[in-house]
């Protein structure tokens, strides 16, 4: 084989772990792969540059291949999400100010209670709240939609989203632009540390197993270059495995430190990955499971019936036609090139391409090619459960 350079967007957030994992620890040298990692202000720099071809791969959030694809999001455009690079890692904070309301009407309960919180919250506003989200179509908007409408909050009405670049979050809201956030770590933890806001709750207690990152490429690209995309998915779930191994979450926390990467302390990226989160300026900590998952419970396997539930909101809330909508997404998680890619190194893959979303309460055996897959909770806070009406077509 010869070697092949491959060009990859990013944004800095713990969850580029894989990224620099499979450059760094020579996951992608291992498949002559010279993968080159370009760091990014915002998802909305990744989605043109990766539309307008400098980028031919990159990390997006996982409703941004499922947005294009229906012509939403200013870039009609066929994308194609590879793989899932990680599941879960958002926090969701508030100012300072509304903290303090939260406490004085009860306090805001469990931070991992998405009712209580939630509630709590709702009864503190004053106005419609005011929101940083890091882009409009991703799944930090869907959780606050999805949490906040579920408990009686008009949703969008009541809420004033804003799109603010992660590293922005803790400045925005120390400056009294935003009420709220939801955002990937470390940024969260740095508006703790910044003094400007205090946690509330991890995303995982809104839906338990969320897919955050895909590896995404235009669909003209995926289809034309085989080969690269093959490697490289090859090389991002060895470094997805390598990541799942506690004993090595610290050496990925040094990597990512480096200015090429997050360049934040390496002691906060480390509480990020081992699911301890300083909730307040105090130094309240509090210990999530699964706070973000990279490999585990088959984190990397773009399920179609999560790109389903993406596009079957997005459908009630625009008007667009639901089962169009609903082919479209299913469409844009090539399920397909993941199993030609990772099926001939032996990766353990489901027999099914969709699964009904938030039917598990436990850790779950599921039929899989080498019958040793387990897939963990995946419950929403409310307990309900989507089940993707059957596609009139597959890939």
């Amino acid at each position: 084989m010869s070697r092949i350079a491959l060009d990859c967007g990013f944004l800095p957030l713990v969850d580029c772990a894989p990224l620099a994992v499979a450059r760094e620890m020579g996951f992608a040298e291992e498949e002559l792969l010279e993968l080159r990692l370009h760091p990014q202000p915002s998802w909305s720099a990744i989605r043109d540059k990766l539309a307008f071809g400098e980028l031919q791969a990159a990390q997006m959030l996982a409703p941004m291949p499922v947005a294009m694809s229906m012509g939403l999001g200013g870039v009609p455009m066929r994308i194609d999400a590879l793989s899932v690079l990680s599941v879960n890692g958002d926090v969701i904070g508030v100012s300072r100010p509304l903290s303090a309301r939260m406490r004085e009407i009860g306090g805001a309960g469990d931070f991992t209670s998405a009712l209580a919180v939630g509630r709590s919250l709702i009864t503190a506003m004053e106005g419609p709240l005011r929101v940083g989200v890091p882009f409009p179509f991703s799944m930090h908007a869907e959780l606050l939609y999805y949490w906040l409408g579920a408990l009686g909050l008009q949703a969008p009405a009541d809420l004033d989203m804003r799109t603010v670049p992660p590293p922005r979050m803790a400045e925005a809201v120390s400056k009294g632009e935003i009420d709220a956030f939801c955002v990937g770590e470390p940024w969260g933890s740095i508006a703790v540390e910044a003094g400007a806001a205090d946690l509330i709750l991890p995303g995982s207690a809104i839906w338990q197993f969320a897919p955050e990152k895909v590896l995404a490429t235009r669909h003209d690209w995926a289809e034309a270059h085989p080969e690269p995309v093959s490697r490289l998915m090859r090389a991002l779930w060895r470094a997805a495995r390598w990541l799942d191994n506690p004993d090595n979450r610290m050496t990925a926390s040094e990597i990512l430190a480096r200015p090429a990467y997050v360049d934040v302390a390496a002691e906060i990226i480390e509480r990020a990955l081992y699911g301890r989160l300083k909730v307040s300026a105090s130094g309240e900590e509090r210990r999530v499971s699964r706070f973000v998952e990279f490999y585990g419970s088959a984190a990397t396997f773009p399920w179609r019936s999560q790109a389903a539930w993406i596009a079957a909101r997005w459908a009630a809330r625009t008007g667009i036609d639901r089962a169009e909508a609903l082919e479209l997404g299913r469409a844009s998680f090539r399920t397909d090139l993941y199993r030609q890619a990772l099926g001939p190194i032996g990766a353990d893959l489901p027999n099914a391409s969709e699964k009904l979303e938030g039917a598990l309460n436990q850790p779950t055996a599921v039929t899989s090619s080498r019958g040793e897959m387990f897939l963990g909770p995946d419950q929403f806070f409310d307990r309900l459960i989507f089940e993707p009406p059957a596609p009139s077509s597959m890939r």
